[in-house]
Formats: C-alpha cells, sequence, structure tokens
C-alpha cells in the first residue's frame, strides 16, 4: 500500500511543512525581554486536570472486572430508567457548560 502525500493542506488548515521554522536560541544564552507569554486561566485548570489524571488511574479496575464477571455470568441488570435520568443529567451539564 502506498501513502500519497501529493495532498498539501486539508480544510484551509497548514500542513506541517507550512509551519514557520522554529527561532534559533541565542548563542550568548540570554533570554528575548522583548517576547511574553500569556496563559488564560482555561490553560490553568487544563494543567490541574491533567495533574489529577497522571497521578491516579482513571478507571476502577477491579469495578470492571465485577462487572465483567457478572455480565458473564448473567447476574447484570441494566435499568433503563437509571440510564436515562443519567444520560439527561449529563446533557443538561453539557448544555450548561456550552453556554458558560
Amino acid at each position: 500500500m502506498k501513502i500519497d502525500n501529493s495532498l498539501k493542506s486539508i480544510g484551509g488548515l497548514p500542513s506541517g511543512d507550512d509551519r514557520p521554522a522554529k527561532p534559533q536560541a541565542k548563542s550568548d544564552g540570554a533570554a528575548d525581554s522583548g517576547i511574553s507569554v500569556n496563559l488564560s486561566p482555561l490553560s490553568a485548570q487544563m494543567q490541574a486536570v491533567e495533574a489529577r489524571l497522571s497521578a491516579g488511574d482513571i478507571v476502577d479496575a477491579q469495578r470492571v472486572r465485577e462487572i465483567k464477571l457478572a455480565i458473564a455470568e448473567g447476574r447484570f441488570k441494566v435499568n433503563p430508567d437509571v440510564v436515562a435520568d443519567r444520560l439527561l443529567a449529563t446533557v443538561k451539564e453539557l448544555i450548561a457548560a456550552y453556554r458558560a
């Protein structure tokens, strides 16, 4: 199978080849004082979430094993009312977050 690299961009986005080159570091080690970087509060929140996720397990492996065993043994019951209620709650949260 041959990969076709003839496309330069997709959807109006520049391809990786169109990116400007990184500026070269100064050889004397002095920092350029004319450049400032400001991070939004959302950036700080994202970093906090990333730190929490990397600190612990995202999935409770023991709970997953219990559910797999219950399914295999035919003991797992789905309560459609609970599923519907939680789905609606999730949609409401997503709508509220989108509006914020």
